[in-house]
């Protein structure tokens, strides 16, 4: 099975507007993929249509959010369900700073149906940080059954190491997501027994198969790839 756990939809405002639910999951059938993880930036809200858009083009799906923590580190929180998705959803909006987005200057945020109508506009901030902590974050996903996952490590900014510099190894992460273009056998050395995960980081419709992972798994759940990442069988694709 061929999946990417980490895809962003139109809600997140730094994705093109072009990123409906119903469009990434076209493309992610065109590109080969099974399955896909929808994690927008600190919200779940376009869960419900990223949902039957599977359904529609028989992929496997789970559901998410990238949240930017009080550190300023991106992490993921990957669920079987949306509803799953909704309770953190709710929690991270406690957390959020009390501002309105701005359209003008951070970008829109539509919240769509299945077919890719725009049914309103999120006012929140999406993009700015918010007050749970990494250790919060992380007992707030687990207590839901869910995946947490260190966003895109090798990055320079809005990661775990540029953020807090090295790894304690109580973080409790169950996987550190490398991008399209690092070197996996660096980023090993650096991440120690943490699995890693490749993914894509798509915020554009023609970014949709650059990375991705693969496992034998008997099915599309977080249970499954929670074993997978424990027993080491995930294989990521090469560097873009």
């Amino acid at each position: 099975m061929r999946f990417d756990l980490h895809i962003h939809s139109c809600l997140s405002p730094c994705a093109d507007l072009e990123m409906s639910p119903v469009a990434v999951a076209r493309c992610a059938r065109e590109a080969g993929l099974d399955g896909m993880a929808l994690v927008d930036h600190n919200s779940g809200l376009n869960a419900p249509a990223w949902r039957e858009a599977c359904r529609q083009a028989g992929l496997g799906c789970l559901f998410g959010l990238e949240v930017s923590t009080r550190e300023e580190a991106h992490l993921l929180a990957i669920f079987d369900t949306p509803e799953a998705a909704a309770e953190l959803t709710a929690r991270v909006y406690e957390a959020l700073p009390a501002r309105l987005n701005r359209p003008d200057i951070f970008g829109d945020q539509p919240v769509v149906n299945a077919h890719g109508e725009v049914e309103r506009l999120e006012t929140r901030l999406l993009g700015a940080p918010c007050g749970l902590s990494l250790p919060e974050l992380r007992d707030a996903v687990h207590a839901r059954d869910g995946l947490f996952i260190a966003a895109h490590v090798d990055r320079p900014v809005f990661s775990v190491f540029s953020q807090l510099g090295v790894l304690s190894g109580d973080e409790g992460f169950d996987a550190c997501e490398i991008s399209a273009h690092a070197d996996a056998a660096r980023w090993r050395e650096r991440t120690g027994a943490c699995p890693l995960v490749r993914s894509s980081d798509a915020h554009y419709l023609c970014d949709i198969g650059r990375a991705w992972c693969e496992a034998d798994l008997s099915a599309w759940s977080v249970a499954e790839l929670r074993t997978a990442l424990r027993q080491g069988r995930i294989r990521l694709s090469p560097p873009a």
